[in-house]
């Protein structure tokens, strides 16, 4: 494991059977269900890429609180910045003006391209959803909403509604008016080759398509074109090249906006850009943030154009607690360290050499079918063989996800099947980080063969 010269404090606290009591007895069901690991992990403290448990074992963490610690455990910029806030003051709300908030929208907003320049701030990234979805019905009059399928975009009842995967739907009404179409996934999708990504590292898939021209995402935009036709109106998935570029022409050609959610995406984890879309060539007309925003501090966020966000007066809206003085000083300090740190090319030259890593793991391996994502926002994607394409159990992910724990590594799993391990670290991670990943995964991946062959 690489080296780190931080201490954390002994835990004094509350004994691990306690706290496993308490939240069998005193949390919500649902809380011990989504506990990740057959043997949990006892977080105590962190720093930068680093977790400690209460036993004191140091722990590599490569899923930063669902892409949500952005530029590092409790990085001491951002700490200092949250101290001097919370000497000042704590809370007062927007229906006063007080300059943190103000600042920071306007650092955001410069942030971003024209005509993307007006700000609503929330509390989560399900929130910035369900209000960009209402805003977007507000200002054009039409009600449909189409997302892709296999996506997520939050947890509250009208964002579930935006939701394809059965694992978030419960059997409620949620959201009417939301209709999914397919995603343009060229891995596991019907159409898709080795040349359709604009990424370091491609498909396995063979691809029979003229030089400049990608076929499958000419067949996903004809089966947009289907769903308009018809409806009335992902772990980590890339869409083909110019594929976005044409589905926002589709939608703009009959009166529909483009909401970019942009909640893991943003704030330089691919590398390339600051937030996703750029990289597609592409403008939405509201873009949706949270989770690494405020580095892990509850917050979330809207940006439209000055001409959209006027149809947001047709009523009153107020928030509490958007915008937070505290929330303010936090996000404002992410976005200068971002910079300073130089956090974003980090990500494109620490997530370019793992994915290229882990390529060859992909190449070694039966049971990895593809590697995918752009900087620090990698899906690695596990099947039973690269043949049928068919996703691996969950026991067996499991099994590697569990091994992966004990070397020491965090990550995460997703995907429709669960079959995708997700790796989204904070951005300060090294290449001498990722290198220890690449030896944590290619052991489990080798024992977990190993096991099969037994």
């Amino acid at each position: 494991m690489p080296p780190c010269d931080f201490k954390p404090e002994e835990f004094k606290g509350m004994s691990k059977e306690r706290m496993l009591e308490i939240r069998q007895q005193n949390c919500f069901p649902m809380t011990m269900k989504v506990t990740f690991y057959k043997k949990p992990v006892f977080i105590h403290q962190g720093h930068m890429q680093w977790l400690w448990d209460v036993d004191g074992k140091r722990y590599l963490d490569l899923f930063a609180g669902v892409a949500t610690v952005s530029v590092g455990h409790s990085h001491p910029k951002v700490t200092a910045a949250a101290e001097r806030q919370l000497k000042r003051l704590w809370h007062t709300t927007n229906i006063y003006v007080y300059p943190t908030l103000h600042e920071y929208c306007e650092k955001l907003a410069s942030n971003l391209p024209e005509p993307l320049k007006v700000v609503y701030l929330t509390n989560s990234g399900s929130e910035a959803n369900d209000l960009a979805v209402m805003l977007a019905r507000l200002h054009t009059g039409n009600f449909d909403v189409i997302t892709f399928r296999g996506s997520y975009h939050g947890g509250s009842p009208q964002s579930t509604g935006l939701v394809s995967n059965h694992s978030y739907k419960y059997p409620v009404a949620s959201s009417l008016g939301c209709t999914n179409t397919m995603c343009p996934d060229v891995f596991r999708g019907i159409w898709g080759g080795s040349h359709c990504r604009d990424s370091p590292v491609q498909t396995i898939r063979e691809c029979s398509c003229a030089q400049g021209h990608c076929m499958a995402k000419d067949q996903y935009i004809s089966q947009l074109r289907e769903t308009f036709a018809t409806s009335g109106v992902g772990g980590a998935v890339q869409y083909p090249k110019n594929y976005l570029k044409e589905a926002f022409e589709l939608v703009r050609e009959r009166g529909g906006l483009c909401i970019a959610d942009e909640v893991q995406t943003g704030f330089g984890r691919t590398g390339s850009h600051m937030w996703g879309f750029q990289s597609h060539g592409v403008i939405p007309d509201i873009v949706t943030m949270a989770k690494g925003i405020a580095n892990g501090f509850p917050m979330g966020a809207i940006v439209t154009t000055p001409e959209i966000a006027a149809s947001f007066n047709k009523a009153v809206h107020f928030n509490t607690f958007g915008g937070n003085p505290v929330a303010s000083a936090i996000a404002s300090s992410v976005l200068d360290t971002v910079k300073e740190d130089g956090l974003q090319k980090n990500s494109l030259d620490v997530g370019t050499h793992l994915m290229t890593e882990l390529a060859k793991l992909r190449d070694k391996y039966e049971i990895i079918g593809d590697v995918r994502g752009k900087g620090l926002m990698i899906g690695v994607e596990m099947v039973k063989d690269k043949a049928s394409r068919d996703p691996l159990s969950p026991e067996v992910m499991s099994e590697i996800f569990e091994d992966v724990k004990d070397m020491g590594v965090l990550i995460g799993k997703g995907g429709i099947y669960g079959q995708t391990f997700r790796i989204k670290p904070p951005m300060c991670v090294t290449m001498d980080d990722a290198d220890f990943f690449v030896a944590v995964f290619n052991k489990a991946v080798h024992n977990c063969m190993e096991r099969r062959v037994r």
